[in-house]
């Protein structure tokens, strides 16, 4: 099978969100890598050591889900047993994402409290979730794709300690690539609100109406089918069950 020839229209919306994450300055020198499971056994993910704004066609690569190379010219990523490991343990998963926004990124840095794990815009909350730190494993490691294990069923993105972002969705490249984008201008906002004190978060009884907007835009809840049962329980885990109803 020529999978380049039979997924075209998938390889071309995948290399334009390449070379997207190139023009925004989300990935710099060979920086960053992205993959799509286009079927059971199939994912298309960027080549080795290329600059994302110059990939073209002919270097993507088709890899089946134990990494084996079913057609490219090119070495897939280094990274490629950190994705295996995503679509492995996250059946639901289509896409990914891993990728170095400046905003975004400082707070994989920063040794105080990480204000991406709190709700502070509806649109963040419901598309992209609370974003933990992953503690750092050395890239291009099977250890580092270890240290995803205990954060990936609860949640669709991660910040990787001194490294950079990981996003996830269950749908295609390309909303993946827009909640990346979505998630560096909350990044961009917090940062900003920084001069001015502590942030405002969205409330408890204002959280749980969330879930209704989810529901209605056909969201599904972040983490593996069933982990996560609302928006309460996944910000405040303890306030989960009816404890959070009364809250």
């Amino acid at each position: 099978m020529n999978y380049l020839e039979t997924y075209k229209t998938q390889a071309e919306t995948f290399l334009k969100v390449c070379h997207k994450l190139s023009k925004l300055m989300y990935v710099t020198g060979h920086g960053g890598n992205a993959a799509w499971k286009l079927g059971p056994n199939l994912m298309i993910i960027t080549p080795t050591q290329m600059n994302k704004g110059d990939i073209k066609l002919e270097d993507l690569v088709f890899l089946d889900l134990a990494g084996n190379k079913l057609e490219g010219t090119k070495r897939p990523t280094g990274e490629t047993p950190m994705y295996i490991n995503f679509f492995k343990s996250r059946p639901d998963v289509q896409s990914v994402v891993h990728c170095h926004p400046p905003y975004t990124n400082a707070f994989a840095i920063t040794k105080n409290k990480n204000l991406l794990m709190r709700p502070t815009f509806p649109e963040t909350t419901t598309e992209v979730g609370p974003v933990p730190v992953v503690p750092y494993g050395e890239p291009l490691t099977q250890r580092l794709a270890d240290n995803f294990n205990a954060f990936l069923p609860k949640y669709n993105a991660f910040l990787m300690e001194n490294h950079g972002l990981v996003i996830m969705s269950p749908w295609d490249i390309q909303w993946t690539m827009m909640t990346t984008e979505l998630l560096e201008m909350t990044s961009v906002t917090l940062t900003a609100s920084a001069v001015f004190g502590d942030i405002k978060d969205i409330s408890i009884p204002d959280l749980r109406n969330l879930d209704n907007i989810m529901s209605k835009r056909g969201l599904p809840m972040f983490g593996a089918p069933g982990v996560n049962k609302s928006l309460v329980d996944l910000y405040y885990p303890e306030l989960a069950g009816e404890a959070g109803k009364k809250a």
